[in-house]
């Protein structure tokens, strides 16, 4: 299948429903990701499979799921303490979703949008389990796209970063990643079960340098559907920004240089 995909221009593929554990299956993915690469396609691989460090052999290998993702609905404290454990082997598809009513079980809409930095993926499927709207086949559970002010976020988004900061953060209770991608910074907070006050230290930011700061929080008083609140104002690395963040919310960020 390979070369037929080549001849049609395909760019990549994802294996799914692959078995993973074992010497001989383990083998046979690294053999296909070996055969992927030979006709220039790119792979992210479903299901239970973690890094093994064979992508520096073979770099079209840009990221593999082996997480909890959004597919299992996992709590946002579970996703924080994935982020002091899995994240360490490696990048992670986690299946972002957005608009399907699973989001609501797990945390908030905004800790969806900070996820997409906080969860190092080179390629990430956003929209899992949502549709277009003229897509008359909706399974139980999925979401509708529709349009909302945050959905800027992810249309700007990088997927690889020239550095990251890790701010601050504990495996019990919230955590806070800035990462930057030329001269933008994108900011990540998840926060667990409690609700605290955040101070964010903007020391990473450039010195000498004003920025426009978009930010995302949630806001029950939000008439969208997302309930996300959308802000921009101008700071520095010497500006101060605190947020009062809620059980299982979170805040994204976008810093700018002016």
């Amino acid at each position: 299948l390979f070369p037929l995909y080549e001849s049609w221009g395909v760019k990549g593929i994802k294996f799914g429903f692959v078995q993973v554990g074992s010497q001989a299956v383990t083998a046979w993915l690294h053999n296909a990701i070996k055969k992927a690469a030979a006709h220039h396609l790119m792979v992210d691989v479903h299901d239970e499979y973690r890094p093994t460090g064979i992508s520096r052999t073979f770099p079209n290998l840009l990221t593999q799921e082996g997480i909890r993702g959004d597919e299992e609905t996992p709590l946002l404290e579970h996703t924080i303490k994935t982020m002091f454990t899995r994240m360490i082997a490696g990048a992670a598809d986690n299946t972002n979703c957005y608009f399907t009513e699973r989001v609501d079980k797990m945390g908030s809409h905004t800790a969806q949008l900070a996820k997409a930095v906080c969860l190092y993926s080179p390629l990430q499927f956003l929209y899992w389990y949502d549709r277009p709207p003229a897509d008359t086949l909706q399974p139980a559970g999925a979401g509708i796209i529709s349009t909302t002010p945050e959905m800027d976020w992810f249309d700007k988004l990088p997927v690889v970063w020239e550095e990251t900061k890790i701010t601050e953060g504990t495996m019990e209770g919230f955590v806070t990643v800035a990462r930057r991608s030329g001269a933008e910074w994108f900011v990540g907070s998840l926060n667990g079960t409690l609700q605290r006050k955040m101070d964010l230290n903007l020391a990473f930011l450039k010195p000498g340098t004003q920025y426009l700061a978009v930010i995302y929080v949630d806001d029950a008083a939000m008439s969208t559907n997302t309930r996300v609140k959308r802000t921009e104002q101008k700071v520095n690395r010497n500006s101060k920004l605190s947020f009062e963040i809620q059980s299982r919310n979170a805040v994204a960020i976008r810093f700018t240089p002016l």
